[in-house]
């Protein structure tokens, strides 16, 4: 029962808030209150929740040393030694082949997709986390894979969804600022000892993802900024996207004040727990999101 306590905990259920990046596709393009495509998606958000719960399996059985070094990773299950090597190793496996096996019978679009998405976080757990700007860039395409593949599903399942390209880059920026906020944590907790958990590690300092996070946050609302004003999106989303432009800019001047003044920024997923305007600011968007694809629907097909 301990064990089965401790393989829980190991799959970060938490950080399952992650994978809501999938639900994008239906929520630009005005289907959220399809109950067919909300179902199809739903699915979706849960293969990418148990498919990242094998990864993170992966990951902790290749860092199992080095968090047991680390002042907060050492709690871990694997690293303390509350779990086992090979019951992480087949629960991991069993997963991801359940999800694979479903996903290619029911949706072959999205089944490569979330295929693509295993490939890249074996090879970042196997090694290419070490890879200084790489390991984030990495991290950051995860998050854009979701939200295609939430398209994809969309597509599969018989409706009208396309992506623009100005989203990606959104999605992708965004991503990248968080990934760097949790270096920048990493960083700061681990002090002298940093380039010993983490290769990569020894490559950051605090001024250079400082200002890599500038960069990262200018790009997001810009990009945002640009995709809601749009010609594509005038037309295939809402004429009156641009009013949820103070939404996106608010969540991401919050996540910098929590950041630099409370000192939080290690995980994304724990500070939507914590921090309530981020939370409250986050639903009214969708709400916001939502209201405006309905009321002020784009001039002609649906897409995102």
């Amino acid at each position: 029962m301990n064990e089965f306590s401790a393989l829980l905990e190991s799959l970060r259920i938490r950080s399952w808030t992650k994978n809501m990046f999938v639900y994008a596709g239906i929520l630009f393009a005005g289907y959220w209150k399809d109950p067919r495509a909300l179902a199809v998606t739903t699915m979706g958000v849960l293969g990418f929740c148990l498919l990242s719960s094998s990864v993170y399996l992966v990951n902790d059985i290749f860092d199992m040393k080095r968090d047991a070094r680390h002042p907060e990773k050492r709690n871990r299950p694997l690293a303390s030694g509350r779990l086992s090597v090979i019951t992480a190793a087949i629960t991991a496996t069993v997963i991801a082949g359940a999800v694979l096996a479903v996903s290619w019978s029911a949706s072959p679009t999205f089944a490569l997709v979330i295929t693509i998405y295993l490939v890249m976080q074996l090879l970042y757990s196997a090694g290419l986390k070490n890879a200084v700007i790489l390991d984030v860039l990495m991290i950051a395409t995860g998050f854009v894979l979701r939200a295609v593949a939430g398209v994809t599903l969309a597509i599969d399942a018989g409706f009208s969804v396309s992506i623009s390209h100005w989203l990606i880059l959104c999605t992708f920026f965004l991503a990248t600022f968080l990934a760097f906020a949790k270096r920048r944590s990493e960083v700061i907790i681990l002090g002298s000892e940093a380039r010993e958990h983490r290769k990569s590690l020894k490559e950051y300092s605090v001024p250079l993802l400082d200002e890599m996070m500038g960069i990262t946050t200018a790009a997001s609302i810009i990009g945002y900024s640009i995709y809601s004003v749009s010609d594509r999106t005038m037309a295939l989303v809402s004429t009156k996207l641009w009013l949820t432009v103070p939404f996106v800019t608010y969540g991401i001047f919050r996540y910098l004040y929590l950041i630099h003044v409370k000192g939080y920024g290690g995980n994304p997923d724990r500070l939507l727990l914590i921090d309530r305007p981020l939370l409250l600011n986050i639903i009214l968007w969708v709400i916001a999101v939502a209201l405006v694809t309905s009321f002020f629907p784009g001039t002609e097909t649906v897409g995102i």
